[in-house]
């Protein structure tokens, strides 16, 4: 009889996890989502209506002998995952990639709902603010001078330097250039007194103040800040290993501490490295192959964290970045790399 594998989650890891894995396992990927959605790709398509849909893939294509469970898992334990509906599934190898939350631009909660609105909310707006100059804020600021040229952008971050002084000054240096270019302010060591008073994401004027006095007005903002990492589905064996940020420790080949048949991959672990789509879907193919080598025999897969590496677009034809394999990288060549978000191989990858 064959082995089973329950995935929990099903984001960049865990379906590169269930797909590596169709071939020789019965797999169950648990996602409470209908579809994929392709997170890398959210700002533009917050931006450009026309990506709105293409962001959406259906997990109908990605397995072949294994199966796909729109469910939320409640309990997970070594050997046995429980889920909301009150389905339980033993299984003999269970793969927790079940990633991190928070609100947009961060993570997409209500699908394309939550992207019509912020298209439309950023469409009406006359001033938008961001909080936060890490790759989420750098980013969106640029889709979004990129989209409606001339409509004010403000970036404020608390940080002496953008990207909080990560990568090279060339790179900073450039990605400074190019947002200036596209008109957007960004304040650095730079705090609001107080968060505006209105909500984020929706358009109503507001004034807000830093602590060095200077105002800012506008009219709609996000924090591109702040992401949690749930746990609250994790059983009490997996728990007690659980770090206080709800991160689980791995070992080198992403076995959970003192789990030697449950694995972690993603934002789920504790792996010193830049959480990044491209990390979590390389993890998911180490697990897998781990994974295999348990059940066909043979030697494990020792995970090497990716050294860090970024790389921004900044619009459709903008952006700059850094990769130890490649060095620099200026605008054409980013266009070249993350223009397309990579979408094909992701279409490919579930089959559709």
């Amino acid at each position: 009889m064959a082995s089973t594998v329950v995935v929990v989650g099903g984001g960049y890891g865990g379906i590169a996890v269930a797909r590596a894995l169709d071939d020789i396992a019965e797999v169950t990927l648990v996602e409470p989502k209908e579809t994929f959605v392709h997170v890398v790709a959210q700002l533009r398509a917050a931006t450009d209506p026309a990506w709105t849909d293409k962001i959406f893939i259906r997990y109908d294509g990605l397995l072949t002998r294994g199966r796909v469970l729109r469910d939320t898992a409640a309990d997970v334990r070594p050997g046995r995952v429980d889920l909301a509906s009150g389905t339980r599934l033993d299984a003999d190898y269970v793969v927790l990639a079940t990633g991190s939350t928070g609100a947009f631009p961060h993570r997409l909660d209500t699908g394309r709902q939550r992207l019509r609105e912020t298209h439309e909310a950023l469409r009406a707006a006359s001033g938008v603010l961001l909080l936060g100059a890490g790759a989420t804020g750098l980013e969106f600021a640029g889709e979004i001078a990129a989209a409606w040229p001339g409509k004010p952008v403000t970036v404020v971050d608390p940080a002496p330097e953008l990207l909080g002084g990560r990568f090279t000054a060339e790179l900073r240096t450039e990605v400074a250039r190019q947002l200036d270019e596209l008109g957007v302010r960004v304040l650095l060591g730079a705090k609001l007194d107080t968060l505006p008073d209105t909500p984020g994401g929706t358009v109503h004027p507001f004034t807000a103040t830093t602590a060095d006095g200077e105002t800012i007005g506008a009219d709609l903002w996000f924090a591109c800040y702040g992401t949690t990492v749930p746990s609250g589905h994790l059983g009490a064996a997996l728990s007690a290993v659980r770090r206080p940020d709800g991160r689980l420790p791995v070992t080198e080949h992403l076995r959970v501490a003192g789990h030697d048949r449950v694995f972690a991959v993603g934002d789920a672990n504790d792996t010193p490295e830049l959480k990044t789509a491209r990390a979590a879907g390389h993890q998911g193919e180490v697990a897998a192959a781990n994974i295999r080598a348990l059940i066909e025999g043979g030697p494990l897969t020792t995970y090497e964290p990716f050294p860090d590496g970024i790389i921004l677009t900044l619009g459709p034809s903008g952006g700059a970045g850094w990769v130890p394999e490649l060095g620099f990288l200026d605008a054409t060549a980013t266009t070249q790399f993350k223009g397309t978000f990579r979408l094909a191989d992701f279409r490919e990858l579930l089959g559709a």
